[in-house]
């Protein structure tokens, strides 16, 4: 049964609760709960974090706390019943957790750690806290340890600052504004100071005492070392100052054993002292702690024959110092003991010992030296701060090591009241005797005594020093042999008071012998008394006593025998006739001096002193003692305070008519003394003395008469000096006048009471007349007014005694009235009028309603008078707020309200007129201070003040003034930082008093200022300021904490929801004057209903309704409303307003109102707009806040401009949003986008001279000089983008305009730069990028790319992989999809990304370029692939069955092109994709695609050496003609006569004979191109190449053989055999195409189209579907491979580039046995990049290791696009014997060489990539290149090279070079150059292979060297001398373009060469990038500087690698140029082939 809890209400839980039971609760260890109701050992209840969820729980997990229930039952609430700052600290650790583990997320590892340490201090001092222990005292102590912590975190995590009072957090409802404001400051203060906070509520007015911190050095002896002096030791101590010379301190004394301890065991670590009372001005002298050493002992340590062992004399040791200076920063910064070493000196001579230590300090290292070993004092020091109460309440453990407390020589700055003191310190200075008849010297011992009157022997009054305690007698320490001896030595005399008169001193002097006996003879001595006859004590100064000669046998015993006779030479001119036959005679030629000073509170050394306290004994010197009493020091005075009153008041008594003026005088004097710092604490003993001692019952009487005079006489006399002294002693005379009053009154019952009042009245007529009195001509009066006006306030307490509240406040409003106003008196007067009112408020006078009525009224006019004039803000700030604070107090009494009333009318309006002024200066502190009293003023206003104040004003425009005023003021509140931040209980209050003044000012708004008399401005004003109000950002609860949000919802709501009520009724009172508003205040509404408050929402979004309600009813429409809405929703989201809710609610609230309205359509068609726009002005901040990407915030921007121009028409919106997008490119460094974006907003621009106006960062200008200079700009990106055909036409537009208006100048400048963007042109290297399709799926993109697809124009170097990489790490959420399909419904509308990627080839606009053969390969790449709006990707598949003997016969083509929204490039690298076309390529088709573009590549390149445009190098040519007869031969075109030629095909087509014909004659063509291509390659073919030669003529022989029987007439020889021409169609060349099974490995293909011819791609005559796998030469003989790669031998022939010159054929041979079905050779200039791959994995890239895998995802590998000049990996050439066979090379040989080609480990390489590192090839996945190293290792004899990635060469590799494989026919070929097998990172793998500027990276094999070589230079170049060993090449840089000979002689230049094509591309290239110059090796022989530059380097390769041998070839010099031929290094020619293997594997091994 579950019952209702009545004492189990509240607990924490001590373990976590899983809420494993059904309504179990969970919770957390350490969370809170309350409990409502209990069942058998269960719970049930809510936690405080979650209170509306209830639950169960365990009882045993609770621990249960007091705590007070108040509304018992369903409602209750429960408050813990603990100390308020145990909550406190609880809450706020909770709230510092999550915090706090954010700090290390965030890397604030110093402030984590900090934050650390503070929170398990808390967590301490909260436990101590609860212990219950501690004292109150202690707990006071915990408590504001606490409290700075607290405030310390609050303060670094940027929290809440907490208002306190006395440690525990204030109630801002129990206190007034203007205090809370001060607690605030305070706060603030004690956190900045983190030092210990005082009270937070400070003194307010009037000047403070504070009192001067005593310093405090604590000290303590640790040890002292020495092994030398064997004795027992005194080390005195002491603090000395060295500027003054003297000592300051008492001293310390430690007496030690001769083994360095404590002679006293008890002392054993408790030698410890404090030396006390050091001021502030003290700790910035030069101190020193200075330590003396005295030995007990022997006469001389090394002479133990010196004196007996039973005698011990004091003798000096040594000194030791420490400067106090040096360690007062280290003592003051650690706050705990610190140890140091002091260093013991010994003094050289004794007679100098007295000035030992100031020459350590000094260092006259002369006059000390250290002893040899190591002498030393450990010492530990602490700086304590505080009084002496204090100091033993905060180190309670000093004080219970037995602390020597050591005191200051004298009294300290302030003197205490109950310090008794009479202590008489001695110094032994020094002494002059006779030798006597001796031949050395003395060693003179002085032993002291002090006697009484009597002659006894006062015991324990010599004290040494603090520490030890006090003896009867002194001996001093002795001088070795000096008759002169110096002491120094300080002793002090406590002697009892009592005791003191009558008692002298006497010296002995005794001589101590250092004979066997050791005596110690008595030969004089000396004397003095302790007060003189006058009663003086002995004064402070250096006295000398005469020596009187005595001896052993002299007795003391009658010391009346000496005391009569004079002891110094004042003593002796007092008594000049001394007998001369007493039996002490003094020896006139010795002489003794001491010094002497007292410290007594009790003993006075000042005659005139005495003379006032004995008066009775000089009656006729009474007034001159009077008189003399001003010269009597302070410290004399407070000393016999008490005494001195008494005797004044005695004299005044005794004839007051005499002495009454001079007694009133002293009596001044006495209490000004008083107000002296150093003896304020002397004020309580003075009022002590008039509580209980004063006696002077008559003395009001003349006082009083006394103080009359004196105001009287102020108007007359020119000296006021004691009038002014008499103003200010005005508190003490009326004390004594009130108290002298009160006696007299009890004397007498009560006479005389009306001549006392009636003379207090007359008083305070004086005073008046004092006050009026115009001070402006005499500054005198002014001091005295003012000194009146200080005192004035003090007297009200006196006056409250003797009269009522009443009467009392109306002395006070009559003498503050009496006051001229400000205008009549200076400010200086103003500042001490204002601080006497402000005293007057703070009195306990004013705390009395019955005075305050009488009061405040005089107060306020005066606060008035000079708020209205601005002057003294500060003051009265300081007046209203105490004023205000005592209101608050009293609020509940019922005249409360009528001061509130008259506080109303007098200060409302002139603190509004004042805080605009301030607010207008930006005064902080004062506008906190009037913020604070204005907001106090309101809050104490209720419904009658406010109906009060609105009926007082005359008229409307005073309303209105009065609206306008205080809205401003609200309004700069919300506006200005008045209250910083973190004050977050100070603006939650503020905001409270404005909303409820706001709710009864709005209805006198709404009153007065609607119907007839509607005021705008006010309205504007009113409307302003609630918008303000609720945008605050202290009331936006939503970023706060749920505990902090709770409380502040409990206090006081969610003002903005009463604050947006309160403005929709104010709206929907406007009527029709709600026009006025539209559109102004459109933008302030909406940024209302943007608070993420739905209840405010809902309020404020109808109210656009009505607005455009409105507009249409006037208007016809709400052009302004939509306007504006949309104007300002921009703004406001991009600053981060609004959220997706708040778009859905505007949509439905808006959509539903105007459902009924009559413009219903045009309505919803805005509001469906603007919630459009809002959708991408979200998506667009969620971009730019974001860590996103360029390509998104592009994307947005994009899409966000197109929406504000071409559906709402926005211009200045969309021209904003242009600029943001350039400034977005420019950032990306896209520079040609950044242009075009540019270009924009330019052609909104006319040449026209209208003005336009400022505008973003552009001046007022015409739209001429505008448009002119936007045109600049946009030709300078176009010019770093290297876009410079887009510049062309801009600089002609350019020039036309400057030529219109002859400004030749600028005209020239333009022409200029058009010139030089054709050199651009034609000389700078250019990359061709990639372009990517990229498809977004699904719900969770962002709305502007949401299921649709983009093409991508990609950066320079980016491949497939990287960019889908790049896409991917953009999105980190999507999937890559893994097929190329079109993606269903429930992809498209799923809740997640999906990411669908493949590379597409562009489809140039510009075909009649790319048609025309001049036209420069440079200017053709340019056309190729800008301006381009369509793309194409091709996908193979096979329609009907397959035929397994020839596939090519079922193999279609799926051609997708896609047309994008705008061409490429443009505003965005990327735009989408407006309309897919799908068509299918029938195989017949693809076929004959294929052929014709191989034809017109053929037909071109030939072109071009026919009519001689190459010269001198025809490896391209030789190159091209091998990869289509080799292919022939081994296959090539002849599956495509199987396929399309056979009797069944064209049976079942016969719709196709017309394609079949097409296809015969375009074989036919090609036979007769090629006879052509042969005999022009004979014509031009080097000696050294005739092999090559040989072997395509004997290869073309083989191709038209078999092709005989298929065409007859084809038996004629060629050209190429022959040496005649041969008729088109006479040869015929067969061709072997590849099998589609090798399709599995590879990329889609696609047809060629027109633009072929300009783009050689592969010189082989491979079909679209042809895997061009050529990166490898595989040669073979019939082998057939054993590995699963076996697939890999279906591959065959595939030819290179052309374009590349240099490059070997690119084929992969087939075992002739192995031939099968492929696809065929003809490969097309479309062959797809291999770098695509749509989101297939990347080891899918060919991996020659997984084959079978990839057969099963044909689909994935097909996703290539055609090939864009895809340049060819190039590859080691064959080394062709005479059979044409190729050599069987040994393995190693083999390792060797593709060992350095193996790629290390890079991240942005696929699997396959990493496996083979592959160049790209045509459309294929590179296949060929990388499914051949398995194959290689299985058959290594076959293979000549490994493929090369198209990467820059390692340091170290060597060129090789074809030359080194063609020697004569029979010569054995040389092994391969051996190569390094040095590993090196491999880079990212440059993206655009079609770029011609990669001259070096394996794609362009002209230009490739070393590991690119291809069919290499078929240059003149001769072979090395076989004992030339292969130069080392470590600096590429400077590696020669050739290799070279080191016999080689010079050779002629090379004719120049006429470019075209691709060709000229590269060789451009070449030319245009400048080569960085570096110091070649000694045996390489560096290029001429007339060498065309090399190819700038890889962005992947921090060197520009070498050009070798290859690219030699090409690099063209210009005929009058000569220029000297690298030499190449090779094997020689008779080495064999082991030979060379073997030396190539030694070199191989050797270089690794």
């Amino acid at each position: 049964m579950w019952t209702p809890t009545e004492e189990e209400k509240y607990g924490v839980v001590t373990c976590s609760f899983r809420g494993s039971v059904p309504q179990g609760l969970v919770l957390e260890i350490g969370e809170t709960v309350q409990i409502l109701e209990k069942c058998e050992g269960w719970y049930r209840g809510v936690s405080t974090k979650k209170p509306n969820v209830k639950g169960i729980f365990p009882a045993n997990y609770i621990h249960l706390k007091k705590a007070i229930v108040s509304n018992r039952g369903q409602y209750e609430t429960v408050v813990p019943l603990e100390d308020s700052i145990v909550t406190e600290v609880t809450a706020t650790l909770q709230e510092w957790a999550s915090l706090w583990k954010q700090l290390y997320v965030k890397h604030k590892v110093d402030l984590f750690y900090k934050l650390r340490h503070v929170m398990n201090e808390l967590i301490d001092l909260r436990r101590q806290l609860l212990s219950g222990h501690l004292t109150q005292d202690q707990v006071r102590e915990v408590k504001r340890h606490i409290t700075v912590r607290l405030d310390w975190g609050n303060e670094h995590l940027g929290l809440d600052l907490v208002p306190r009072k006395d440690f525990e957090v204030v109630d801002s409802d129990q206190i007034s504004v203007s205090d809370l404001y001060k607690m605030h400051l305070s706060s603030r203060q004690s956190v900045q100071q983190s030092t210990s906070q005082v009270d937070t509520m400070r003194p307010r007015h009037g000047e403070t005492c504070r009192m001067p911190v005593p310093h405090h050095f604590f000290l303590s002896l640790k040890s002292f070392t020495y092994n030398t002096i064997g004795e027992d030791t005194d080390v005195f101590f002491s603090l000395y100052d060295m500027r003054e010379g003297k000592q300051i301190s008492e001293r310390f004394l430690v007496r030690l054993n001769k083994n360095g301890g404590p002679r006293n065991p008890e002392k054993i670590e408790r030698m410890c002292a404090l030396f006390t009372d050091l001021s502030s001005k003290d700790m910035k002298r030069d101190l020193y702690i200075v330590a003396h050493v005295i030995r007990i002992g022997r006469m001389l340590l090394n002479d133990s024959k010196k004196g007996p062992a039973h005698l011990h004399y004091r003798r000096p040791y040594g000194c030791a110092v420490l400067s106090i200076l040096d360690v007062l920063q280290s003592l003051t910064e650690l706050k705990e003991e610190k140890d140091f070493v002091l260093k013991v000196y010994t003094c050289n001579n004794e007679g100098e010992w007295s000035q030992i230590h100031e020459n350590i300090i000094r260092k006259s290292s002369a006059k000390y030296s250290a002893p040899s070993a190591s002498h030393g004092l450990i010492i530990s020091l602490q700086l304590l701060r505080g009084d002496m109460e204090q100091i033993r309440r905060e180190n309670p453990m000093i004080f219970s090591r037995g602390l020597a407390i050591t005191r200051k020589l004298g009294f300290p700055d302030v003197i205490m009241p109950g310090d008794i003191r009479n202590d008489l310190y001695l110094t032994l200075e020094k002494g002059d005797f006779e030798r006597g008849g001796k031949s050395v010297q003395k060693n003179i011992e002085v032993t002291m005594y002090v006697l009484y009157a009597d002659g006894e022997i006062l015991k324990d009054c010599i004290s040494l020093g603090s520490g030890e305690p006090n003896r009867s007698s002194y001996h001093s320490f002795v001088l070795y042999h000096s008759n002169s001896p110096r002491w120094g030595e300080i002793v002090k005399l406590p002697i009892p008071i009592d005791r003191f008169r009558g008692s002298h001193l006497r010296f002995e002097f005794r001589h101590c012998s250092t004979k066997d006996k050791g005596e110690k003879k008595l030969f004089g001595f000396a004397f003095s008394p302790l007060m003189r006859d006058d009663g003086t004590t002995l004064s402070d100064d250096i006295h000398e006593l005469y020596v009187y000669k005595c001896d052993e046998n002299s007795t003391f015993n009658n010391h009346a025998l000496y005391l009569g006779l004079p002891c110094c030479k004042e003593d002796y001119n007092g008594c000049p006739n001394v007998p001369s036959s007493l039996i002490f005679q003094r020896s006139t030629k010795e002489s003794f001096f001491i010094s002497t000073q007292l410290s007594s509170t009790k003993l006075t050394q000042n005659v005139d002193l005495l003379a006032l306290l004995k008066w009775k004994a000089f009656p006729d010197r009474i007034m001159d003692i009077l008189g003399r009493l001003r010269h009597v020091s302070g410290e004399e005075i407070v000393k016999f305070l008490q005494d001195i009153l008494d005797t004044l008041f005695v004299i005044l008594d005794d004839n007051t008519e005499k002495y009454g003026l001079l007694v009133f005088q002293s009596l001044v004097f006495i209490i000004n003394l008083l107000r002296d710092i150093k003896y304020f604490h002397f004020r309580p003993v003075m009022d002590t003395y008039i509580q209980k001692h004063f006696a002077g019952a008559l003395a009001y009487k003349e006082l009083i008469r006394c103080l009359k005079w004196y105001m009287d006489c102020s108007a007359e006399l020119i000296r006021q000096d004691h009038i002014q002294e008499a103003m200010r002693a005005l508190e003490y005379l009326f004390k004594f006048i009130v108290q002298s009053r009160i006696l007299y009154s009890r004397a007498t019952c009560g006479m005389e009471e009306e001549q006392f009042r009636s003379s207090i009245q007359e008083l305070f007529h004086s005073i008046r007349f004092v006050l009026s009195l115009d001070s402006r001509n005499s500054e005198t009066l002014l001091f005295t007014q003012a000194a009146l006006l200080n005192s004035f306030p003090t007297i009200f307490d006196e006056l409250l005694q003797m009269f009522t509240v009443q009467e009392v406040a109306e002395f006070v409003r009559g003498t503050l009235g009496s006051m001229p106003s400000t205008v009549h008196i200076g400010q200086s007067m103003d500042v001490v009028k204002l601080q006497s009112i402000a005293r007057t408020v703070d009195s306990r006078l004013f705390s009395f309603s019955e005075s305050r009525r009488i009061l405040l009224p005089v107060v306020l006019h005066h606060i008035h008078l000079h708020l209205r004039q601005q002057k003294e803000l500060l003051i009265c700030s300081g007046i209203l707020g105490s004023i205000f604070s005592i209101v608050k107090t009293s609020s509940l009494e019922a005249d409360v309200l009528e001061e509130v009333e008259m506080m109303v009318e007098s200060l409302l309006d002139v603190l509004l007129q004042t805080l605009l002024t301030i607010m207008s200066k930006s005064h902080a502190q004062e506008a906190g201070e009037y913020v604070s009293c204005l907001l106090s003023l309101l809050r104490q206003m209720c419904d009658t003040h406010y109906q009060h104040l609105l009926d007082n004003f005359q008229s409307k425009d005073e309303l209105k003034e009065f609206l306008l005023k205080i809205f401003c003021v609200f309004r700069n509140l919300m506006k200005m930082s008045v209250f910083p931040r973190d004050w977050m209980v100070m603006r939650l209050l503020t905001s409270n008093v404005i909303v409820t003044t706001v709710q009864y000012l709005s209805s006198a708004l709404h009153k007065n200022f609607t119907e007839t008399d509607f005021d705008f401005k006010v309205w504007n004003s009113y409307f302003s300021l609630a918008v303000l109000f609720i945008n605050q950002p202290s009331l936006q609860l939503e970023i706060i904490t749920s505990a902090k949000r709770k409380k502040i919802l409990d206090k006081y709501g969610d003002m903005r929801v009463m604050m947006a009520y309160e403005l929709f009724s104010m709206w929907q009172n406007l009527g029709e004057h709600k026009i006025h508003f539209i559109p102004g205040m459109i933008g302030p509404f909406l940024g209302v209903t943007l608070v993420p408050q739905p209840e405010v929402r809902n309020i404020m979004i109808p109210i656009f309704h009505d607005m455009m309600d409105w507009e249409q009813r006037k208007n016809g429409n709400f052009k302004q409303v939509e306007a504006e809405l949309i104007d300002k929703l921009d703004s406001m989201v991009s600053e981060g307003k609004g959220d997706e809710s708040y778009r859905e609610l505007f949509g439905l609230l808006l959509l539903e109102k105007i459902e009924q309205e009559t413009w219903r359509e045009t309505g919803i068609s805005f509001v469906t707009s603007v919630t459009r726009l809002m959708e991408r002005l979200l998506d667009y901040r969620d971009c730019m806040k974001g860590e996103e990407t360029e390509n998104k915030k592009v994307g947005c921007t994009v899409n966000l401009m197109n929406f504000y121009k071409s559906e709402i028409n926005k211009e200045e919106m969309y021209i904003r949003y242009i600029h943001k997008l350039c400034d977005m490119h420019l950032q990306a460094e896209n520079y040609t986008e950044a242009a075009f974006t540019l270009l924009l907003y330019c052609e909104l621009l006319q040449w026209e001279e209208r003005p336009l106006r400022e505008f973003l960062h552009y001046p007022p200008q015409t739209e001429w000089q505008r448009k002119e200079g936007l045109c600049r700009k946009i030709i300078h990106y176009f010019s770093k983008g290297k876009s410079w055909e887009f510049g062309i036409p801009l600089c002609r537009e350019l020039a036309c305009q400057y030529e219109s208006l002859y400004d030749y100048q600028s005209l020239s400048w333009i022409r200029k730069m058009e010139a030089s963007y054709y050199d651009s042109i034609m000389e700078q290297q250019r990359l061709e990028p990639e372009f990517f399709r990229v498809g977004f799926y699904g719900r969770k993109f962002p709305f502007f790319l949401r299921n649709k697809e983009y093409v991508c124009r990609g950066h320079d170097y980016e491949r497939l992989e990287a960019f889908q990489q790049r896409m991917l790490s953009e999105f980190p959420q999507a999937v890559a999809m893994q097929h190329p399909n079109h993606p269903d419904d429930t992809i498209l509308q799923c809740d997640a990304q999906y990411l669908q990627i493949y590379a597409v080839t562009p489809i140039p606009d510009c075909m009649d370029v790319l048609q025309m053969d001049r036209v420069p390969d440079r200017v053709k790449s340019f056309y190729r692939v800008n301006n381009v709006r369509k793309f194409r990707y091709d996908r193979p598949f096979h329609k009907g069955p397959k035929d397994k003997e020839n596939e090519f016969k079922s193999l279609w083509i799926e051609r997708t092109t896609l047309t994008l929204t705008h061409s490429l490039p443009g505003i965005s690298r990327w735009f989408e994709v407006e309309r897919r076309e799908l068509v299918e390529v029938s195989p017949l088709e693809n076929a004959i695609q294929v052929v014709e573009n191989k034809n017109q590549e053929l037909r071109a390149l030939i072109g071009q050496y026919q009519h001689k445009q190459v010269h001198g190098n025809i490896n391209l040519l030789s190159m091209c003609l091998n990869g289509v007869i080799d292919a022939a031969v081994n296959g090539g075109i002849a599956r495509y006569q199987e396929a399309f030629f056979d009797k069944d095909y064209i049976t079942k087509h016969p719709g196709d004979a017309e394609k079949i014909a097409q296809l015969k004659e375009l074989m036919q063509e090609q036979v007769h191109i090629l006879g052509v291509g042969l005999a022009v390659h004979e014509k031009f073919v080097h000696p050294e190449m005739r092999p090559l030669h040989k072997k395509l003529i004997d290869q073309f022989q083989m191709m038209r053989a078999s092709l005989y029987h298929e065409f007859p007439g084809l038996d004629k020889l060629s050209p190429a055999c022959s040496g005649s021409s041969t008729p088109r169609g006479s040869v015929l060349a067969s061709h072997s195409p590849v099998s589609p099974e090798s399709l599995k490995m590879t990329h889609r293909h696609s047809p060629m189209n027109l633009m072929g011819t300009g783009r050689h791609s592969s010189s082989s005559l491979s079909s679209h579907a042809s895997s061009e796998a050529g990166n490898m030469v595989m040669l073979g003989d019939g082998s057939v491979g054993e590995a699963p790669e076996d697939l890999y031998h279906h591959m065959q022939l595939a030819s290179p580039n052309p374009r590349y010159q240099g490059s070997v054929t690119n084929v992969s041979v087939l075992s002739s046995s192995q031939a099968s079905p492929s696809s065929s050779s003809l490969s097309s200039t479309h062959s797809a990049p291999s770098q695509m791959i749509a989101s297939a994995p990347s080891s899918a890239r060919g991996s020659p290791s997984l084959p079978d895998k990839y057969r099963h995802a044909r689909e994935m590998m097909l996703l290539l696009p055609t090939h864009r000049d895809r340049p060819s990996s190039a590859m080691y050439p064959a080394a062709i014997l005479e059979n044409g066979q190729l050599p069987n090379f040994q393995p190693a040989l083999f390792q060797q060489v593709i060992g350095a080609c193996k790629p290390c480990s890079d991240p942005n390489l696929s699997v396959a990539e990493k496996a083979v590192p592959a160049a790209p090839s045509s459309w294929s996945l590179d296949s060929g290149a990388r499914e051949a190293q398995p194959f290689l290792s299985a058959h290594m004899g076959r293979i000549l090279a490994p493929p090369v990635p198209p990467r820059s060469l390692l340091h170290g590799h060597y060129s090789l070079h074809f030359d080194t494989f063609h020697h004569p026919l029979g010569d054995t070929p040389p092994a391969l150059p051996a190569r390094t097998l040095r590993k090196s990172p491999l880079h990212p793998i440059p993206a655009s292979p079609t770029s011609p500027q990669s001259g070096l990276d394996g794609s362009n094999s002209t230009l490739s060297g070393s590991a690119s070589s291809g069919v290499s230079s078929l240059s003149e170049s001769n072979f090395g001398h076989p004992s030339e060993a292969p130069p080392r090449t470590d600096t590429m840089d400077s590696m020669p373009s050739q290799a070279w000979h080191a016999d080689e002689d010079l050779e002629p230049p090379y004719l120049p060469v006429h470019y075209s094509l691709s060709e000229s591309a590269v060789l451009d290239s070449i030319k245009a990038q400048p080569c960085r110059s570096h110091s070649a090796p000694g045996c390489v022989i560096p290029q001429d500087p007339m060498d065309p530059p090399a190819l700038p380097p890889k962005p992947y390769h921090p060197r520009l690698p070498a050009l070798e041998h290859d690219e030699g070839v090409l690099l063209r010099e210009e005929a009058d140029r000569p220029r000297g031929l690298h030499r190449k290094a090779s094997l020689p020619p008779g080495s064999t082939k082991e030979e060379q293997a073997r030396l190539a594997w030694e070199h191989g091994r050797g270089e690794q």
